[in-house]
């Protein structure tokens, strides 16, 4: 009788456990999507910005780069915010103050965003990589996080 109840309370932890564990995925998952959602403001934020100093210092090349990366697909999104990285670095001698001073903070939240963004990936990966999520296929519903690996955008 005794090994009756002992198999059922295993099967029961074991039940508690892989439940808990597939809502962690979840959980990690829904975080990464979210991360990605604010990291995506804030860089449309920053193209915006863009916007404003290339009108206020005519720079058609940065208007024409914020453009783009507003516009990029999401495979090409991190060739394009590169892109707007480079001409804001070179544009940081010809902008107004003003407008300089809007798009460094811009700039620092975007670096921000992008760290909490691929700290969330990191962890959502390592959760993935365990062998009874791999096992019991408990990601299979969420599609695999990616990294956003850009240049730096924080203006000195």
């Amino acid at each position: 009788m005794w090994w009756v109840i002992t198999v059922v309370a295993v099967v029961v932890l074991v039940a508690t456990y892989l439940t808990w564990l597939a809502a962690r995925v979840d959980r990690l998952h829904a975080r990464a999507v979210a991360a990605y959602a604010t990291l995506d403001a804030h860089l449309l934020r920053r193209a915006v910005a863009a916007v404003a100093l290339a009108e206020a210092a005519q720079l058609p090349t940065l208007m024409y780069a914020a453009r783009i990366a507003v516009d990029a697909e999401p495979e090409d999104r991190e060739v394009a915010e590169n892109d707007l990285t480079r001409h804001l670095r070179e544009a940081r001698e010809a902008g107004a103050d003003e407008v300089m001073d809007g798009l460094v903070q811009v700039s620092r939240r975007v670096a921000l965003a992008r760290q909490v963004h691929n700290d969330v990936v990191r962890d959502a990966l390592a959760v993935r990589r365990r062998l009874l999520v791999r096992l019991f296929r408990l990601s299979r519903k969420h599609p695999r996080p990616a990294y956003f690996d850009v240049d730096d955008p924080s203006l000195p």
